[in-house]
């Protein structure tokens, strides 16, 4: 599924193959670890751009490079463009994310989904993230790499792959899927955050009507992507099967970014919405409804 130069979906193999291009001045290929100061650490083995990363590999903070932090949002258009352009990503670049953390790819994945969301047309995963990576031996390096900016021009914003607090209204009057991707502990309400990690929100629980699919379901023990006729298998369990839409949702917006990868790219369903606003939104709405306990079925 991960080696064809076709997919979004590309395999360590892959992109050792391509490593000359990823470090060649010209734009063709770029590759990018997306990271964030929040992420847990795990294992014994560099996870931080700065200790090794991909020779070639631009690094790239979530929170800092690719948010606007004054409205806790994506960038703005012109932003995203700057951002982009002068990292030496062009609108042709086939560019291919990939990042650390106790979810593989936690927040690459996001990274993946505002590119797609401003219509860059080749962008890529490395299945496994940094830690199939690095546990398998493949190249590192210490070296930044240096590359002139272009000028980039994005085609979107491409708002049928988002979610809104309206949209997610309208989605449970109408009866449409939501996925919880968040553990079940927070589903529950027994917890508002991951051990470790910031509480954005002021309440616990879940959206009603919300199915709880923790995010780490999506990957085998490797960190690696399931093959599709399991993930197709695990969502028809909860109802979806690519005929209804969906909205996916978590903390912030970026577990829920993994599961709408799946949903979206890898089995083709094309009425996936990620509600980046999701719990840190939710949580914290005067009146706005939610579940306690394991519910949402």
């Amino acid at each position: 599924m991960a080696d064809s130069d076709n997919d979004v979906l590309v395999s360590a193999d892959w992109v050792e193959d391509h490593l000359d291009e990823f470090q060649a001045d010209d734009p063709d290929y770029r590759i990018v670890e997306v990271n964030s100061p929040e992420s847990p650490e795990e294992g014994d083995f560099p996870s931080r751009y700065d200790d090794g990363h991909v020779p070639g590999a631009i690094g790239l903070q979530w929170d800092e490079d690719l948010s606007d932090q004054q409205q806790r949002d994506v960038l703005k258009k012109a932003d995203f463009e700057e951002v982009v352009g002068n990292h030496g990503i062009s609108a042709d670049s086939t560019v291919v994310f990939y990042g650390n953390g106790w979810i593989p790819n936690w927040f690459a994945l996001f990274a993946y989904w505002e590119f797609t969301y401003y219509g860059h047309d080749d962008a890529r995963v490395l299945d496994g993230g940094k830690d199939y990576w690095v546990n398998n031996d493949y190249p590192l390096t210490e070296a930044v790499p240096e590359f002139d900016a272009v000028e980039y021009e994005a085609r979107g914003p491409f708002e049928s792959i988002r979610a809104y607090k309206d949209d997610v209204d309208k989605a449970r009057e109408a009866g449409v899927p939501m996925v919880d991707v968040r553990s079940p502990e927070e589903f529950t309400g027994e917890i508002l955050a991951p051990e470790g990690l910031q509480e954005t929100a002021q309440r616990g629980g879940h959206i009603p009507g919300a199915s709880n699919v923790p995010v780490k379901t999506n990957l085998r023990d490797d960190g690696r992507f399931k093959e599709p006729d399991e993930l197709e298998r695990m969502y028809a369990e909860e109802g979806i099967d690519g005929d209804e839409s969906v909205v996916t949702y978590c903390r912030v917006g970026e577990r829920s970014a993994i599961a709408w990868f799946a949903l979206h790219e890898l089995l083709g369903y094309e009425d996936v919405h990620n509600y980046d606003g999701s719990w840190t939104e939710w949580g914290n709405l005067i009146r706005a409804p939610i579940e306690r306990g394991e519910g949402g079925d």
